[in-house]
């Protein structure tokens, strides 16, 4: 996962009704044809059901990018 991760799920999942689970969560994002990242962000998260747009997508997994990469925390 990366720090994008959170944005490329909220993206697709605009207009997605709460509560929602993670299956119905994925299944939505499957019919507005989200990407590979995008449905792997949502498969890593928690299976339990979320109450709104921002509960779901704070959920998604974060892992910081690394040093070695453009806008990792090494300056």
């Amino acid at each position: 996962m990366t720090t994008r991760d959170d944005l490329r799920a909220a993206k697709a999942l605009q207009g997605l009704s709460y509560p929602a689970d993670r299956a119905r969560a994925l299944d939505y994002a499957r019919t507005r044809g989200a990407d590979r990242k995008t449905l792997e962000a949502l498969e890593a998260l928690p299976d339990r059901t979320f109450t709104t747009h921002d509960d779901l997508v704070d959920a998604v997994p974060q892992q910081p990018e690394g040093t070695d990469q453009p806008g990792g925390s090494a300056r």
